[in-house]
């Protein structure tokens, strides 16, 4: 599982960042509110652990937007302020829980324990579109009754397509989200691995759902649906 930890002070970053990965987490950081929002955004984290007391945009702040935009990751909140009229902004703001500084790492890792433990109930719901199901609890894949044996960046690819049903998918959304920072642009994998799903997927199939937005990337859509 893949946690995002947003604060500024590096030695707390690197303390939590340690004590996680101890745990086998994986660890992204970023040091301000922009970064959080950017990293957010084009990546599924299963977590999120965020600082209110940020650079460039506040905690509260990017908490907000996370939820306007509709990224339900759950989220930790962590401040050195002891109020409840704080408490009450953060969890107001979306926040799903909040752990004051200084705080015991095993307190920590208790509270990302209990948010994983729901979140993995939420995330059992099936995906659908059209007639192709995904189910994130046995990553078993279905279009009609045929089963679909997918690759492990097969499923990543199909399960972040088929979370935003419609919508368009960029290139670099794609590719960063799937082959992480380090991914290039003028790179045709993102096209390959297209190819393999439309093979796995549509192939035999009259309705085709992996649709290609010229000059932009790809969306999985259900045309019968938006003709009607």
């Amino acid at each position: 599982m893949t946690i995002l930890v947003v604060e500024d002070e590096i030695k707390i970053t690197r303390f939590i960042k340690k004590g996680l990965e101890m745990e086998h987490y994986t660890v992204e950081t970023a040091y301000d509110g922009q970064e959080a929002l950017d990293k957010a955004e084009i990546n599924n984290y299963d977590l999120i652990i965020l600082d209110i007391m940020l650079p460039k945009i506040d905690g509260i702040t990017v908490c907000r937007k996370l939820r306007e935009n509709k990224v339900e990751t759950p989220i930790i909140m962590l401040t050195a302020r002891d109020t409840v009229e704080d408490r009450v902004k953060g969890l107001d703001a979306g926040a799903d829980d909040y752990l004051i500084k200084p705080f015991a790492f095993g307190e920590l890792i208790a509270r990302i324990r209990a948010l994983l433990r729901r979140e993995k109930t939420v995330k059992s719901t099936k995906l659908v579109v059209g007639d192709l199901s995904m189910d994130p609890a046995t990553h078993e894949v279905f279009r009609g009754d045929k089963e679909i044996n997918l690759s492990s960046k097969e499923y990543r690819l199909l399960d972040y397509m088929m979370r935003r049903p419609g919508q368009v998918c960029t290139r670099t959304m794609i590719g960063e989200h799937i082959w992480g920072y380090n991914f290039t642009d003028d790179s045709n994998v993102i096209d390959v691995y297209i190819s393999y799903l439309r093979k796995k997927v549509d192939n035999g199939f009259p309705n085709k759902l992996i649709l290609t937005v010229r000059d932009v990337g790809y969306k999985i859509a259900d045309k019968k649906k938006i003709k009607m």
